[in-house]
């Protein structure tokens, strides 16, 4: 699993014209899932999402998690975070997992995440052609790898 975290003030997905989730400060999350991933790789994610001390605290020093400053979070499922670029111009998404395994694991991160931050997470909807607006806080943006843990 490869995720994008972006620190926001607010964050939306728009689909077919009707916004179907937003969010105040927290986290915009890109998720890309692979064929290979699995539950573990789901729970490793969110104990590092949800501990994840990036918000500032008292002294302008980035020492708060999510949970510290009350924060909320949407979870964008983007396959293309799996591209392959290494021949030619063309990106390969061979190495994104098939719906039957991405789906899964994409509402069991969701829940698990709602669960370790103590309140629902916006969503987007898989596979649909999204619209995703944020305003980035900072800018603050971490990416993380399940096969790259130490």
């Amino acid at each position: 699993m490869r995720i994008v975290i972006q620190r926001v003030q607010n964050a939306s997905v728009t689909i077919s014209g009707k916004v179907k989730s937003a969010i105040g400060q927290g986290f915009l999350i890109l998720l890309g899932i692979c064929e290979d991933d699995t539950h573990e790789d789901v729970d490793w994610l969110v104990k590092k999402v949800s501990g994840l001390r990036v918000f500032d605290d008292e002294n302008g020093v980035m020492n708060l998690s999510l949970g510290d400053v009350d924060g909320e979070a949407l979870v964008v499922s983007q396959f293309t975070l799996m591209a392959s670029y290494k021949k030619g111009n063309r990106p390969s998404w061979i190495r994104a997992a098939r719906h039957e395994t991405a789906i899964p694991l994409y509402e069991e991160f969701c829940n698990k995440l709602s669960a370790a931050i103590g309140k629902n997470v916006g969503t987007g909807e898989f596979g649909a052609d999204m619209k995703v607006a944020l305003l980035n806080d900072g800018p603050v943006t971490i990416c993380m790898d399940t096969k790259n843990k130490e």
